[in-house]
């Protein structure tokens, strides 16, 4: 690793570690406080009497002896689905950031003028996330061209270590000789009511702050 590189907190490779903070910062809800942090373990030796309750809690992985760890979200794929396509194309955010840098090569074709859905598959470990929300802003020739803010929501270490998956509103892609001219770059980030993030990926360029980089294209058919 280069004097210019460090690990991300999602264990993701970055460079000068400068994010882009003022096109990448979610938007803020007045009179909105951030709810008291509790441990996994303090949360299942609440109410303890309702069985109920707290079979509901183990279901969610909130049991006295789940946690113990350092909290952590662990994005899996970036994926983009539509009615056109036969399969999903994902991209794979486990893999090495030296095999992500390759993406930059080889940018996704998407059909002009089609409804399409971006989603995201993730884990969280050892204890409760807070507020995770999704952020992507789309470029064009450097020109921002779309931003999105999902609220993925709150979530405890799945007792299975099973993967979440959100799907995010549809969109239409462009369309037109003009739209199909140029490469758009996709930045996309997420993080958490405490400002961790746990995710900082561009899709398409290099700029200085990610080497894990693809793109997307627009053409005709897929």
């Amino acid at each position: 690793m280069t004097h210019q590189q460090q690990v991300g907190v999602a264990g993701l490779v970055v460079a000068d570690g400068q994010p882009t903070e003022d096109e990448l910062v979610p938007s803020q809800t007045e009179g909105y406080k951030v709810g008291q942090q509790r441990s996994v373990a303090e949360l299942a030796e609440l109410d303890k009497e309702d069985e109920s309750l707290q079979r509901w809690k183990q279901s969610l992985g909130l049991s006295a002896t789940a946690g113990g760890g350092t909290k952590k979200v662990v994005p899996k794929t970036l994926f983009l689905s539509s009615e056109g396509l036969h399969k999903p194309v994902e991209i794979d955010l486990t893999r090495p950031a030296a095999e992500l840098a390759k993406l930059k090569k080889e940018p996704m074709t998407i059909k002009e003028g089609v409804e399409y859905s971006v989603g995201i598959t993730f884990v969280v470990e050892n204890e409760i996330v807070s507020g995770l929300k999704y952020l992507q802003v789309v470029k064009r020739s450097g020109i921002k061209v779309d931003k999105v803010e999902a609220m993925l929501g709150s979530y405890g270490p799945n007792p299975k270590g099973e993967v979440y998956t959100k799907v995010f509103a549809s969109e239409e892609s462009p369309s037109g000789m003009l739209a199909r001219s140029g490469t758009y770059t996709v930045q996309s980030r997420v993080m958490d009511d405490d400002q961790h993030v746990w995710l900082d990926v561009e899709w398409g360029e290099l700029h200085r702050h990610t080497e894990l980089m693809t793109g997307f294209k627009l053409a005709k058919e897929w």
